[in-house]
């Protein structure tokens, strides 16, 4: 039986939860667009989830679109009481699938009430804003306006915590003058360490870090040296790259996905895996300055 309390817990709005937490992008079809693949799948990997004992999922309505709000409420609704589901806004799909980015003032607050209705909230538990000026990742630029939207929505009892994704050191700082910003969210792995001063920042101010794509980003010889690390350790190189994560920062919350039980189950069991001291010099090794170049998530 996995034991993700080994995981460790840290405070996220106004709940502790698990580090060890869910991610439930891939639930969709190819693409994050459309229906899945086995919707009977999709709604096992989420039970099986929760009774593992993972209490924080992210998710968005973006997803599918829609489509991951409803597996997440068919499956869990009525929640648990301890279950924190984060959501974001701040895009939308085009009809071909595309990623469009979605910053108006009636585009944000649509988006939370389509995230309400789908997920069956009376309020969201946490609504990170995800910046899309670039396509490419974070780019500066002003984000008062549409954060202005999304304080409002929390004023009217709508929101309980505001986060951000996609975003710099720059604009987590002037969010921080608008509002109270309880995690942020944003690609980063062993080799893309863009972030590395932002986690140290937000650890000392007990706020939440979520990396996503564990492994995006690497170039095939990285990729050789996780596989080395992994095959020495006897584990798979995702989980190398969870628990690497995992023991970076003790404010890093992770939410890796998938629609398969048995890959939920390798994932989770990264909460158990021990990281020597010449591993995580290994892996540390093999950080570069190459930016992942992914799909919004």
């Amino acid at each position: 039986m996995i034991n993700i309390e080994k995981s460790g817990t840290f405070t996220l709005g106004s709940r502790s939860v698990k580090r060890l937490g869910y991610g439930a992008m891939q639930l969709a079809g190819p693409g994050v667009f459309g229906p899945p693949k086995n919707r009977v799948a999709a709604l096992d990997v989420l039970r099986e989830a929760v009774a593992a004992g993972v209490n924080h999922i992210d998710t968005s309505d973006f997803y599918g679109p829609h489509i991951t709000n409803q597996l997440i409420r068919e499956a869990l609704h009525p929640y648990q009481d301890d279950l924190t589901i984060v959501t974001k806004i701040g895009a939308r799909r085009g009809d071909d699938a595309s990623w469009l980015p979605a910053f108006s003032a009636q585009e944000l607050t649509q988006a939370v009430h389509d995230n309400l209705r789908n997920l069956q909230r009376d309020t969201l538990d946490v609504v990170n804003l995800r910046i899309m000026f670039s396509a490419h990742g974070p780019a500066e630029g002003s984000i008062a306006e549409p954060l202005a939207t999304l304080v409002e929505l929390q004023r009217q009892g709508l929101v309980r915590h505001i986060g951000l994704s996609n975003v710099t050191a720059a604009q987590v700082a002037e969010a921080q003058s608008i509002a109270s910003i309880v995690c942020v969210q944003n690609l980063y792995n062993i080799v893309n360490r863009g972030d590395d001063a932002l986690i140290d920042s937000l650890a000392e101010q007990g706020i939440a870090y979520v990396p996503f794509f564990p492994l995006g980003g690497f170039t095939p010889l990285q990729s050789t040296g996780l596989q080395t690390a992994a095959d020495s350790l006897k584990a798979t190189p995702m989980q190398v790259a969870l628990a690497w994560l995992l023991k970076r920062s003790p404010n890093i919350l992770l939410i890796p996905g998938t629609s398969s039980v048995a890959h939920l189950h390798e994932n989770l069991a990264a909460a158990e895996l021990v990281l020597p001291d010449e591993a995580m010099a290994a892996l540390n090794a093999l950080a570069s300055s190459v930016d992942g170049k992914n799909s919004p998530h």
